[in-house]
């Protein structure tokens, strides 16, 4: 008997070591802690290479953007040369000094971009606005354009990093003069735009990487609590008291498992009380399956059904953001010369094409209250993805048969477009902060995973057009209306 009793005393302190295990392996055999970690590794992967691919598009967008400046920039210079008149002597050019000196002057660069003239292989004019640096004044680079033969777009270095330019021949009949027009965009200047773009998106994916980790944090904490208990259950009976028995929820396997751990605790204590002469050898006994199905429940975080929990975690938030990308990189983009591209737009028609673009997006009761007239100067499409972004919000913010308006207006100088609805409206609280970034509003359960990112968007697009968006007081509902300014010459639609 003192043999088999220091046998199971011996037991127990080797159990007793296990459970005080440093920290460090107390985390590698966690099953919570691995869990976490595998779906951080799968996200920081899906992020890295998500960062990756979209900075590459996004070179590639800039490198036609600088490609598509430089073209028209020599586009413009080409009709000059054939159809433009001298507005000295009001008759086409004759000398080709005159005539890039004056596409110079009637030009307005954008960011990084420079325009200069050679005459004979020598600097002649430029822009007034200052380059980054002077490449009029780089012999080298002087000497590289004045060679140009033909208006093909090539890349050169400086010391503010690479260049596309456009170096464009160009004689007049009758001049001797060979002269040079060149058109050049710092390519990697540019490119810091699109780096401080990507930065936005990898701190963004970090955030929703932390936030990822703590929800899986929670959920693994449920998922596990039911085999915590079993542990716990274990480690709290004792030879003086074995009737703790695990709350058996539902009907996974994870209950299965704690209702058959309950039973053997019957058994176990049946014996107990009919043998109890034999308490050393059946302690011993039963610490050795204990021991056994603690090891076991260690490694449960892997099953099938725990990593499909988990994962549907990790999916849902992948899902939002690539929702930004696009939409931060429409807000990333607001702020450039070429976010608009305008054009003269009638109104009506407009209104029109909206309307049946909306009735796609849920079925409401659409309907056109005021169908406004004339022209406007704006970008047709950032309109529409503006009224249609204030559309699928009523959308989200409704049901089915409920009542959403869109109509237009134009009154003087402004031109208006809004959105209606017959939802709950907007929580005084909310109003303010609306159109801020990732701001939700109200405890109305929204239908869509959005980042909160949409009203944001169609501020920019109201801002880039010199207008403004606003929340309309409304007695039931919420009203979104969008102004804008009309050109400066009034068009009125036949």
């Amino acid at each position: 008997m003192n043999r088999v009793t220091s046998r199971s005393s011996a037991t127990a302190h080797s159990a007793m070591l296990r459970r005080r295990a440093t920290p460090a392996r107390w985390l590698l055999r966690s099953a919570r802690i691995r869990l976490i970690a595998w779906q951080l590794v799968v996200v920081l992967v899906a992020l890295l290479a998500s960062t990756l691919v979209t900075r590459e598009f996004l070179l590639a967008r800039m490198d036609d953007r600088i490609d598509r400046e430089i073209r028209q920039e020599v586009a413009e210079l080409r009709a000059l040369a054939t159809t433009g008149v001298d507005p000295q002597t009001g008759e086409p050019f004759r000398d080709a000094r005159r005539l890039m000196r004056f596409d110079l002057q009637r030009n307005s660069p954008d960011r990084n971009e420079t325009l200069f003239s050679l005459i004979n292989g020598a600097p002649d004019s430029r822009i007034t606005v200052d380059p980054p640096i002077r490449l009029d004044l780089d012999p080298q680079a002087v000497a590289t354009f004045a060679k140009s033969t033909d208006a093909r777009i090539a890349e050169m270095g400086s010391s503010r990093g690479k260049v596309r330019y456009a170096a464009v021949p160009v004689s007049v009949d009758g001049s001797t003069d060979k002269g040079v027009f060149v058109i050049a965009i710092f390519r990697d200047l540019e490119r810091r735009e699109v780096d401080v773009a990507v930065l936005a998106l990898a701190v963004s994916g970090l955030v929703a990487l932390v936030l990822a980790a703590g929800v899986a944090w929670v959920v693994a904490g449920r998922v596990l609590g039911p085999i915590r208990t079993v542990r716990q259950t274990a480690d709290g009976i004792t030879h003086t008291d074995m009737s703790k028995r695990i709350a058996v929820v539902g009907t996974d396997e994870v209950a299965e498992l704690a209702d058959t751990f309950n039973r053997m605790l019957d058994r176990l204590d049946e014996a107990f009380e009919t043998q109890r002469q034999f308490v050393d050898d059946a302690g011993h006994e039963l610490r050795t399956p204990i021991t056994i199905i603690r090891g076991h429940l260690e490694l449960m975080g892997d099953t099938p059904t725990d990593r499909t929990e988990t994962l549907t975690v990790v999916n849902d938030e992948l899902t939002r953001m690539s929702r930004m990308v696009d939409d931060l990189l429409d807000l990333a983009k607001s702020g450039q010369p070429d976010f608009l591209h305008l054009e003269d737009l009638d109104l009506g028609e407009l209104t029109d094409e909206i309307l049946v673009k909306c009735t796609a997006l849920g079925d409401r009761h659409w309907s056109m209250p005021e169908r406004g007239g004339g022209f406007i100067t704006a970008d047709r499409e950032r309109l529409t993805q503006a009224i249609l972004q204030l559309a699928q919000n009523a959308v989200e913010h409704t049901t089915i048969g409920d009542r959403i308006e869109v109509g237009s207006r134009a009154d003087g100088a402004t031109a208006e477009l809004w959105v209606a609805d017959t939802g709950p409206g907007v929580d005084p609280a909310d109003r303010e902060r609306v159109f801020e970034r990732f701001a939700r509003g109200g405890s109305e359960p929204r239908r869509s995973g959005g980042a909160g990112l949409g009203l944001s968007i169609v501020h920019s697009v109201a801002a880039a057009h010199g207008g403004t968006v606003e929340l309309a007081d409304t007695e039931k509902g919420a009203t979104f209306r969008l102004t804008i300014p009309r050109s400066a010459a009034q068009k009125e639609s036949p």
